[in-house]
């Protein structure tokens, strides 16, 4: 057996997939939102019997390994590495070597400059460190846990440590780890600082942020985007909370690294940081693999900051159900949970929906027994609720704010038809746009009836072997092997006859609501008989043709075969 399929074997695609997205049972089968489009239907399934996942909205299916190739961005070298580990199978040794690519050279290059970091909290400005840490409640375990360090006040010590290892200065700067003044000086981009590494989902760590220590300067660098980071696309701390926001199905997001620590050291182990208060588009899409509620803990001016909102919009837009977590003014959630972790739970098991946070909000700000205050007020809480996806959610805070302002629904609704969303309005949601071949209708046709037939296998006896030439080369081959043995070998088909049998045999096995046999039968009766005028349809439009060149050619003895072919074909086509 290869290394290949000792690992297929080792390893079920539902408990692969299902560490990156949530998954949810359908019949036989799961289903998910893809997450590699945008789209509000899910139309993601994985098939545990055939070991295979597929995306009916963009198109994108395989195996295992195409799956970690496609969600981690890496080639399959990468994808084996990622898989084998998870599988606990030994790679052979020519693949273990290092440097069998730029992206594991970053990975390496990464890896030895956080234990660089961490060395240095053994120096004596380290210690320093670990004892301002400490003061900030985070103690040694999470320190270590988190792999945080220090990063010493000189120009080019991680640069010396790492052309020691073997790597050029454009490979640390590539990293961004390095940075080259005006002068040609070469300089490490993290001086004087705290670092806090940053890790992928698979706990690599991919990048970096620096805090200020007794320097003046910025509070907080993060390292620039490179081949591994991409700030809009990171969650800091998703890798260690994504198992926990599945089992507990909510997402405490915060805005800093430290919150995010401290929260995890006491047990809040379903918190990450997306560096700030702006939730980008792709980290939403990261984080509705694993739930679709989101508890905001930032700062209590968060609603003023316009970014934050439109991302906030961007979330609803997406069906995420948004709460916020109340807190005193002035702290934040490092400050709550370092003085009574308590306090922490009780602030979000009281969480408030982002409506109700927006219409308290308003009503500060607007008298709701004035005139003036009811229209203010309707106003700018009708712009909110113009935004939300369901209709269902969008009738119950019109029915609320009626009853709270006491204006009629009615006139609410009138009101809510003027408003206008702007075009560019973030949470707009995208038009899909999927790559597909164009296929023809008998192909269409074609596809859903080989789905049908998998559903019923009793009914190919209606294929016969007229029947049979009506079909595509692929589906003419499938179809053989079936009429020969139902559980025949898939490997046996070519590749492209493959690819379209195991997503029929996928498509097979998701239920259709309230479809009994008959009503199955009925249709594969429908497609044969469409599949078969469009065939005849064919035949008589190329017949035709060669009349018109028989014709042109004054050829008698052909124009009469193809107008005998023409009858015999048209009679057929009549009696359909």
């Amino acid at each position: 057996m290869d290394v290949i399929e000792e690992i297929k074997n080792r390893l079920d695609i539902v408990d692969v997939i299902s560490s990156y997205l949530r998954l949810q049972k359908a019949g036989s089968n799961y289903r998910a939102s893809c997450p590699f489009h945008s789209e509000k239907k899910p139309s993601f399934f994985v098939s545990p019997r055939l070991q295979i996942f597929k995306c009916f909205g963009c198109g994108k299916a395989g195996d295992i390994f195409k799956f970690v190739m496609e969600i981690e961005k890496v080639d399959f070298k990468e994808a084996l590495k990622i898989l084998a580990e998870k599988a606990g199978v030994q790679l052979p040794t020519e693949k273990e070597k290092e440097g069998f690519g730029e992206k594991a050279r970053f990975y390496k290059i990464c890896e030895l400059a956080t234990r660089f970091f961490e060395r240095q909290l053994e120096s004596k400005t380290g210690k320093k460190v670990i004892e301002y840490l400490l003061g900030r409640k985070i103690n040694m375990d999470s320190i270590r846990k988190w792999r945080l360090g220090w990063a010493p006040d000189t120009k080019s010590s991680l640069i010396d440590f790492l052309k020691m290892k073997g790597f050029s200065i454009d490979e640390i700067e590539k990293a961004g780890l390095c940075f080259k003044k005006e002068n040609g000086e070469v300089l490490d981009f993290f001086r004087g600082r705290i670092i806090f590494p940053i890790f992928d989902l698979n706990s690599k760590v991919i990048g970096f942020s620096g805090r200020i220590f007794e320097n003046e300067g910025p509070k907080y660098i993060n390292c620039r985007n490179t081949l591994l980071y991409d700030k809009s696309r990171t969650i800091y701390g998703l890798d260690k909370a994504k198992k926990e926001i599945k089992q507990k199905d909510f997402c405490l997001i915060m805005e800093g690294y430290t919150d995010v620590i401290l929260a995890h050291q006491e047990e809040f182990q379903n918190a990450v940081s997306v560096s700030g208060t702006a939730i980008s588009e792709w980290q939403l899409q990261i984080l509705g693999r694993f739930t679709s509620n989101l508890f905001l803990c930032f700062d209590a001016d968060f609603a003023g900051d316009q970014a934050t909102k439109r991302a906030i919009d961007l979330a609803l837009q997406k069906d995420f159900q948004v709460k916020v977590v109340l807190f005193e003014e002035g702290k934040d959630p490092a400050d709550i949970i370092s003085e009574n972790k308590e306090n922490f739970e009780k602030a979000t098991k009281e969480a408030i929906s982002i409506m109700e946070f927006y219409l308290k909000s308003f009503f500060s700000q607007y008298d709701k027994n004035t005139l003036e205050g009811k229209r203010e007020i309707a106003r700018r809480f009708l712009a909110e609720v113009k935004k939300i996806s369901n209709e269902i959610e969008k009738e119950f805070w019109i029915d609320f704010l009626s009853k709270e302002i006491s204006v009629s629904k009615e006139s609410l609704l009138k009101e809510m038809e003027k408003i206008k969303i702007e075009d560019d309005f973030l949470g707009k949601e995208k038009e899909e746009i999927v790559f597909k071949n164009e296929k023809t209708k008998r192909e269409i046709l074609g596809e859903r009836l080989l789905t049908l037939l998998l559903k019923l296998p009793q009914n190919l006896v209606l294929i016969d072997n007229e029947r049979i030439e009506y079909f595509s080369p692929e589906i003419k081959e499938i179809l053989g092997k079936l009429k020969e043995d139902l559980k025949f070998d898939p490997k046996s088909l070519s590749e492209k006859a493959k690819e379209l049998f195991l997503e029929a045999s996928l498509k097979s096995e998701i239920p259709e609501a309230n479809r009994d046999k008959d009503e199955i039968t009925r249709e594969i009766n429908f497609c044969l008989k469409e599949i078969t005028k469009d065939f005849i349809k064919e035949k008589l439009t190329k017949i035709s043709e060669l009349i018109k060149d028989a014709e042109k050619n004054k050829n008698q003895k052909k124009i009469n075969e193809f107008l005998n072919e023409l009858k015999f074909w048209t009679e057929k086509l009549s009696k359909i």
